[in-house]
């Protein structure tokens, strides 16, 4: 081996070794598997060719001018059905090959045993490529082997004919021919009584991403005048599109003959020359540049598929606040901060509704005691306090005790309604926050409220009358008295007799009215006065009430507010050694496929360099063979 292939077979060796540890390190066995049925290809002397394309190309007349042996059905008869691989053999044999495809979980060894392998007389050959012998299930493929004495072959050149391919899904084609991903070369067999066709650069360009050395045939040179047009348009679109293949044309009719007359100038005017010194040169230098390019493109190819879980992990690692730990903890803090807010709403909604109770409850008592001495005040103006007082103070006891139920009914409903607003704010926490209590009014509101005393009052007794009546007629009997002695008639005289008693009458009549107003008088501030106390002693009542009330709910809301804050609590630091914890795993792994990137990065690199032909032996990661 030249200085050059010593150098390069340790470098592409290498680095398949180390794509496939990577494999094994990141669970890829799929991919393990197919590393190393890449380097056992590889390491194999014999040189693979893949015959493809569009049928009736002259794929399998190429195949049989290239041994110079009718081994592949041509012509207007069957045409192959079936793939073909020809290789050398000391006598003519043929063999069928039914094998299992491959199975998610069974090992490739399993597979090569389970090969069911049925010699074919030769004289069935082209019958059983024509597809006579295609029959088969859904879960194995069938192929030809055909082994022939040529020198050609004797060098180690396989040769694969395949069944045309006329799809416009390359990928489902070329999966499922046999012999493919195990392929050294690739030859597509295109005439040349056209150019390349759209489908035809689909399919290389597919080839291209796992076969870097291809060859374009360009086929049936001898009845197409114009091919060396086509042949340079196709050279254009092979550049357009990016496919490094060389194009040889060729005319397997040419050769044939040549064969048959043994005419040196016929075989060189055919092409097949350049065709086989092409591929013996490919077999040449197998282990040294067609080995490398291949091995860097399918560890590069191998790398890429490892390295597309890492970037979309890495795509996604921003979004991982959204989920997981963080969002949970997210979710305790703003329950924190909610309980924080909700503790300062209930209370002031508490001291807010508890100071609009007083002022409420205040200004209904002072209400309804108001009505109460308007009546009193209305039944004083009419009637004497003395007589009708008995009556009257139970009246008004009535009244006060009934104002005093009334508004001490009304409080407790408040107080009830007070505890179910507050209530309301911890619904969000899926339970009823109401305390457990009742506040019912006293049996006897009234006891509260002392009886009222009748007040002194001036009363006009007989003695008053006669004194009030003799004060007024001595007036009266004077002023008449004098006015009739002008008349020449006596002091004392009917006249100012009947003067003075009726000034009597009108004296006892208008003290006996003033004393009646002085009692009304002082049985209205008497009232007024009783009332006044009344409403003290029940309004400081009730304002203690409403204060103890506020001091239950208060202590209630307060536990229950410490309850809830313990659960949250709890919750977030649950929350934050997970998110704490996750943080640090997240790192870790991101520091991981830091490195994971980096590794793939740098064999990536050794890879394309194996790919173009720039590799170095310096770069070369050591490590054990896989």
């Amino acid at each position: 081996m030249s200085t050059l292939g010593a150098v390069m077979a340790p470098i592409w060796l290498d680095v398949l070794d180390e794509t496939a540890r990577l494999c094994v390190a990141h669970g890829r066995t799929d991919l393990l598997e197919r590393l190393r049925q890449k380097r056992a290809q590889l390491l194999d002397p014999r040189l693979r060719v893949l015959v493809i394309g569009e049928p009736k190309q002259g794929k399998s007349q190429l195949v049989n001018a290239l041994i110079n042996a009718p081994v592949c059905p041509v012509g207007d008869g069957p045409t192959t059905a079936l793939p073909t691989v020809v290789q050398h053999a000391e006598t003519p044999s043929a063999v069928l090959v039914r094998s299992p495809l491959p199975v998610a979980g069974r090992p490739a060894a399993d597979a090569s045993r389970a090969e069911d392998r049925i010699p074919l007389p030769m004289e069935q050959v082209a019958t059983g490529i024509g597809g006579k012998l295609r029959q088969r299930t859904a879960d194995e493929s069938v192929h030809v082997e055909v082994g022939v004495p040529r020198a050609l072959l004797a060098t180690g050149l396989v040769l694969i004919d395949t069944p045309g391919t006329d799809t416009q899904d390359p990928a489902r084609v070329m999966n499922g021919t046999v012999g493919f991903a195990r392929a050294d070369v690739v030859v597509m067999v295109s005439d040349a009584t056209r150019e390349l066709s759209v489908t035809e650069l689909n399919l290389l360009l597919h080839v291209l991403q796992s076969h870097p050395h291809i060859i374009v045939a360009l086929s049936k040179i001898d009845i197409a005048p114009q091919w060396r047009a086509v042949a340079e348009r196709n050279r254009h679109h092979l550049a357009n599109a990016g496919i490094p293949a060389a194009l040889i044309p060729v005319s397997a009719t040419l050769r044939l003959r040549a064969a048959r007359s043994n005419d040196r100038d016929i075989n060189a005017e055919s092409g097949f020359p350049e065709l086989i010194a092409r591929l013996s040169r490919d077999l040449s230098r197998k282990n040294e540049v067609l080995a490398g390019a291949t091995a860097g493109l399918t560890a590069r190819t191998v790398i890429e598929q490892l390295a597309a879980p890492l970037r979309a992990e890495l795509s996604t690692r921003d979004d991982a606040d959204d989920s997981g730990p963080m969002s949970r903890l997210r979710e305790a803090q703003r329950a924190v901060d909610e309980l924080r807010r909700l503790s300062a709403r209930w209370q002031n909604s508490l001291n807010d509704e508890v100071t609009d109770l007083i002022s409420d409850i205040e200004y209904d008592l002072r209400d309804r005691t108001r009505q109460i001495l308007r009546k009193v005040d209305e039944a004083f103006d009419e009637a004497d306090p003395v007589p009708a007082w008995e009556t009257f103070q139970e009246w008004l006891e009535s009244n006060l005790v009934e104002a005093a139920e009334a508004n001490y009914e009304w409080l407790v409903q408040r107080c009830e309604w007070i505890a179910q607003r507050v209530a309301d704010n911890f619904r969000g926490y899926g339970y009823d926050a109401a305390p457990d209590w009742s506040l019912t009014t006293p049996q006897d509101p009234g006891s509260h409220l002392s009886a009222i005393e009748q007040p002194p009052v001036d009363r006009f007794t007989p003695v008053q009358k006669v004194i009030t009546g003799l004060k007024g007629s001595y007036g009266g009997l004077l002023m008449f008295g004098l006015a009739t002695t002008l008349a020449g008639m006596p002091l004392i005289n009917p006249i100012s007799l009947g003067a003075g008693a009726l000034f009597g009458g009108k004296s006892i009549h208008d003290e006996s009215r003033s004393l009646l107003k002085r009692r009304q008088a002082v049985a209205k501030g008497a009232v007024q006065r009783h009332v006044d106390d009344f409403f003290i002693k029940l309004n400081k009542d009730c304002k203690d009430t409403v204060r103890n009330v506020q001091r239950t709910l208060r202590d209630h809301f307060t536990a229950v507010t410490e309850e809830l804050q313990e659960a949250i609590v709890q919750s977030f630091r649950t929350a934050k050694q997970a998110a704490d914890a996750d943080a640090v795993e997240r790192d870790q792994r991101q520091r991981q496929i830091e490195q994971q990137m980096k590794r793939l990065g740098a064999l990536y690199e050794q890879a394309q360099e194996l790919l173009t032909g720039r590799a170095t032996a310096s770069r070369v990661p050591l490590g054990p063979r896989v």
